[in-house]
């Protein structure tokens, strides 16, 4: 059998330092239309951000969808709300906010857990991702779960209620702590997985010898393997400067590009999307990766 696809792309395009950097993006390309078309012809494939924030409206994704060739692939964040994150009331869709009660409605930050609003949150953004799901530019819905969501009975069943939220769309999810790795919870972590048939995404971050991150573990549930790149650089994780300041070097860009390699001979697609997008260090090494490592896989 021949190996699948490998695709490569950044978990955004819209970053504020990579547009500011000027590493990236042409002179030119001042524009989010002129950002989008350039990053499009590029990369195949890409992150939105912004709906971990927000949900999109669907002009919004109509847009993506004009700005893009045919073959590009676009990944949606779950809205922050579906992973347990607390959100601001005011970027909810109206209608959503309404049904708060009026003391919420004003709170900075909000932790939503009932389930006629998680349900709606979750039709908001399967109706805001319908132009991009015609136009067959949808890849998946990415759960990125915070440090604090461990393994446990409760939380396994959470990931089958978010596929069951999101039907019509594939969903990924991405695990932050390593309770979900060890040799009591591992294996029936990725049965799981692959019974309800949701995409493991491969984290890649700093490690400090204990559970408070998720090991770098390249395996595939599905049809389809994602490795998701945020960086190593243990010194700026917790409470220095961003962990996204660290630019991949040759030798670890080298061994990612096996794992894909190893991941492509029985996955059908293999997406590498760097998370490391401050400065254009997700660009740069992006471009490094496909260019000198896996130019012939694409």
């Amino acid at each position: 059998m021949a190996p699948g696809r490998i695709r490569i792309g950044t978990c955004s395009w819209t970053e504020s330092s990579l547009i500011e950097s000027g590493a990236f993006y042409p002179h030119g390309a001042g524009t989010p239309k002129a950002r989008l078309k350039y990053y499009s012809h590029r990369f195949d494939t890409v992150e939105i951000e912004s709906s971990y924030y927000q949900i999109p409206t669907i002009e919004m994704a109509n847009a993506w969808v004009s700005r893009t060739p045919q073959n590009f692939l676009f990944h949606a964040k779950a809205f922050g709300a579906l992973t347990g994150h607390n959100i601001a009331p005011r970027r909810l869709p109206e209608h959503l906010r309404r049904i708060l009660p009026a003391a919420d409605q004003e709170k900075e930050e909000l932790h939503l857990s009932e389930p006629e609003l998680l349900k709606g949150v979750a039709q908001a953004m399967l109706e805001a991702l319908v132009p991009l799901r015609e136009a067959r530019k949808m890849g998946f819905v990415i759960f990125q779960f915070p440090p604090w969501f461990g393994f446990s009975k409760a939380n396994l069943a959470y990931l089958g209620y978010c596929r069951e939220l999101m039907t019509g769309i594939p969903i990924a999810v991405e695990f932050r702590h390593g309770s979900w790795f060890t040799s009591h919870h591992r294996d029936q972590v990725f049965a799981f997985l692959r019974e309800h048939k949701i995409t493991y995404i491969t984290c890649d971050e700093p490690q400090y010898g204990n559970l408070s991150t998720a090991p770098f573990h390249p395996e595939a549930t599905t049809g389809i393997a994602y490795l998701r790149l945020h960086g190593r650089s243990g010194d700026s994780w917790h409470g220095g400067p961003p962990t996204d300041e660290y630019l991949y070097p040759e030798q670890e860009l080298e061994e990612i590009a096996q794992h894909a390699l190893r991941l492509s001979e029985t996955a059908r697609t293999t997406f590498i999307m760097f998370n490391n997008c401050r400065c254009g260090y997700a660009a740069q090494n992006a471009l490094r990766m496909r260019d000198h490592y896996l130019r012939n896989c694409e």
